[in-house]
């Protein structure tokens, strides 16, 4: 049973979000900090899992292949630099579908604790959506940590009026790496 996993939401967490979808991996930008945060989870010995809604996939902005060539030049690079991504798991579906595998749903990490044996109690979940965090909860994360790598005054003010508490808010992706290696 795997017990050290750090589940990675990508999109504003590992690079930079954006309103028109990551369609190519020339709109693809790693945040600043992303690449050495990996790293250095990898390093420490935990196990990294990309978990990511990419409803674009539905709305025919891009194919699955398409969405393949994307994470594999992704991982690569993480690689080339020290890091690594056991997996991503991603739901395709758009919001209205109301899958069991989009965010905040648990889905998506239910799906990588059958195919690792997971502990999901002794995971940690990264990212910077309300969505993140409510996936984290309903997963039965023991950590959820929020990255300020986006919206966070807002995303911080939605939690708190649903009475959601992140376990660390971080400055970025090195920032809460750092702290989950002190604390997993």
């Amino acid at each position: 049973m795997l017990r050290n996993v750090v589940f990675l939401d990508r999109d504003g967490t590992i690079n930079r979000d954006s309103v028109a979808y990551i369609k190519c991996w020339s709109e693809f930008e790693f945040l600043p900090t992303s690449i050495e945060a990996i790293k250095e989870l990898t390093l420490s010995g935990l196990t990294n899992i990309v978990i990511t809604n990419q409803s674009a996939i539905h709305r025919k902005l891009i194919s699955p292949k398409g969405l393949d060539r994307i994470h594999s030049q992704m991982c690569r690079k993480i690689e080339s630099n020290g890091g690594k991504i056991q997996d991503i798991f991603y739901c395709p579906h758009l919001p209205a579908e109301h899958c069991q595998c989009r965010k905040p749903r648990p889905g998506l990490l239910h799906r990588a604790q059958k195919k690792y044996r997971i502990d999901l109690a002794a995971a940690a979940m990264v990212g910077d959506s309300v969505k993140d965090m409510e996936c984290a909860r309903n997963a039965g994360c023991r950590y959820a940590v929020l990255v300020k790598s986006g919206e966070s005054h807002k995303v911080e003010q939605h939690l708190s009026q649903k009475g959601i508490r992140p376990d660390h808010v971080a400055e970025d992706l090195l920032d809460a790496a750092r702290w989950i290696i002190v604390n997993i």
